[in-house]
C-alpha cells in the first residue's frame, strides 16, 4: 500500500474546506483505498491529508488522469504545500485499514533517520514502540511507512486527544530511552491532527 501525506498552510479556510469535499470524486478510482485528514491541533491554519492507494502504479495512473481536475477547486486556498509518499512497511496493532470515522485524532510522526541506523530504528518501532502503542487505551490502529533516503512515517489513529495525551505523558520518554531513539533519528517532526469527518472519502 502507498501512503500520501500532504501538509499545507491554509489561507482561505472556507474555500479550502469546500474544495476538500470535492475529493469525494476519488471514489471509484482504480486502486484508491481511502482518504482523510483535518486540522493541526497546535497550528490551526495547518491542514494534513492522508491518502491511501493499493500501489504506486494505481497512484501514478490517477495523477496522470484525474488529479488536476479534482484539485482545481482548491487552487489559491493554501500555500507551502508539501507532499510525501511512503510505502506501507508494517501495521501498528493489527490489520490497518484506512478508515477515519471512529477516530477523533490522528498522530503523525515524520522521522529522518541516520542511514546506518535505519534498520535499528525500524526494529525498535516493531519491538518497542508498536507493542506499547497497541496496548494503549484509545489507540485504534496505525501504520509504519518508509520512503527512500531513510525517511519514515508513523501514523496512528486515536479515539480522543485525551487518550493520546495520556500515552504521551506516561510512556513516550521511557520508551524513547529504551529504543535509543535519539541515536537513530536525525530529525523528527510531528503533529496531532483533529480529524474532520467531512474530509473522509
Amino acid at each position: 500500500m502507498l501512503v500520501k501525506w500532504i501538509r499545507c498552510t491554509v489561507v482561505d479556510r472556507r474555500g479550502f474546506e469546500r474544495g476538500q469535499r470535492k475529493w469525494a470524486g476519488l471514489l471509484g478510482e482504480p486502486g484508491f483505498r481511502g482518504q482523510g485528514g483535518g486540522w493541526s491541533r497546535s497550528r490551526p491554519d495547518v491542514a494534513h491529508i492522508f491518502a491511501f492507494w493499493e500501489s504506486r502504479a494505481f497512484y501514478d495512473s490517477f495523477m496522470a488522469r484525474s488529479h488536476d481536475r479534482l484539485a482545481a477547486s482548491q487552487v489559491g486556498t493554501f500555500r507551502d504545500g508539501q507532499v510525501k509518499l511512503f510505502d506501507h512497511r508494517f501495521d501498528v496493532k493489527t490489520g490497518f485499514e484506512p478508515r477515519f470515522a471512529d477516530a477523533d485524532v490522528a498522530r503523525v510522526a515524520h522521522c529522518r533517520v541516520h542511514e546506518d541506523r535505519a534498520e535499528h530504528f525500524a526494529l525498535m518501532q516493531e519491538k518497542v514502540w508498536n507493542p506499547a502503542m497497541a496496548g494503549s487505551p484509545g489507540m485504534l490502529r496505525g501504520m509504519f511507512g518508509e520512503a527512500p533516503g531513510s525517511e519514515f512515517l508513523v501514523l496512528s489513529m486515536w479515539q480522543s486527544a485525551a487518550e493520546h495525551g495520556k500515552y504521551r505523558e506516561e510512556r513516550v520518554e521511557r520508551l524513547g530511552l529504551r529504543a535509543r531513539t535519539a541515536a537513530d533519528v536525525a530529525a523528527l517532526n510531528g503533529d496531532v491532527v483533529r480529524l474532520e469527518p467531512s474530509w473522509t472519502v
